[in-house]
């Protein structure tokens, strides 16, 4: 009779204690306010604040806004007497580490730039510094080049008057190729969008939603690439954690819009 009545009082406790899955009647911790947006604005097509030229004080002469977009136009170049330095800007009111970089862009039939980033001043010009992701006129640029002599210097003894892929659109310029089959390049004379991912584990090159390339920075893989093609003769390319966002003017109209990055 104990044992049966221990074994009830047992069993009442368990049974008519607070049950596990009942709701708690605390009151509900307050909603987080919503955080602030973690892009920074670049470009939000009416002010060029924060733009000047590599190695400049100001905007060198061409890049205007014109309806909204940066633009770069070819035919107001003024000569170097007029304009000492070259035409590539940087976004120089801030430096990025690790970022997420995302903007729009146009070209001409025959065009050609890049998008820099960790880039510092001080060098003849950002490709001595700078990774740069390669935006061109895949299709017509040496209809309106002709690029065989710079291509047998590098080594292209085969069709040097074509595009090769390392200096393809979405190229991590003479490092590391896009995947063709994951690339979708709107023509010249149409918007592209572009995206980079910065990190130390792994940089991603997109264009138009899709991940065309990837590679890790610094690794053996990379390093083995520097230092054996192109960028052999250029002890600082690449070599910085963090810089500048810059624009190459390589000698035709250019376009840019919705410039905006997030640090990761």
């Amino acid at each position: 009779m104990q044992k049966l009545l221990l074994f009830a009082l047992a069993l009442c406790a368990v049974s008519c204690g607070p049950s596990a899955t009942a709701p708690s009647t605390d009151p509900a911790p307050a909603a987080a306010p919503p955080a602030e947006s973690e892009w920074i604005t670049l470009f939000d097509g009416s002010s060029t604040d924060g733009w000047r030229g590599y190695n400049g004080k100001t905007l060198p002469p061409g890049w205007v806004i014109e309806e909204g977009v940066l633009t770069f136009n070819d035919g107001e170049k003024l000569s170097d007497a007029e304009y000492e330095g070259g035409k590539d800007i940087i976004y120089a009111a801030e430096e990025f580490e690790n970022f997420e970089l995302e903007l729009e862009w146009k070209i001409p039939p025959g065009g050609n730039s890049g998008i820099f980033y960790h880039l510092k001043e001080g060098y003849g010009g950002p490709p001595e510094v700078s990774p740069e992701y390669q935006l061109i006129d895949d299709e017509g640029y040496t209809e309106y080049h002709d690029i065989t002599a710079y291509n047998k210097s590098l080594g292209y003894t085969e069709n040097p008057n074509e595009i090769k892929p390392l200096q393809s659109t979405a190229a991590d310029y003479a490092m590391y190729k896009p995947d063709p089959a994951k690339k979708v390049l709107h023509p010249a004379g149409e918007w592209n969008k572009t995206k980079i991912v910065f990190t130390p584990e792994r940089v991603e090159h997109w264009l138009n939603g899709h991940m065309v390339l990837s590679f890790v920075p610094w690794s053996d893989d990379w390093m083995a690439r520097k230092n054996s093609g192109k960028w052999g003769l250029a002890p600082d390319y690449g070599k910085f954690k963090s810089g500048y966002i810059g624009l190459q003017d390589h000698d035709s109209s250019l376009w840019f819009r919705n410039i905006r990055i997030k640090k990761l």
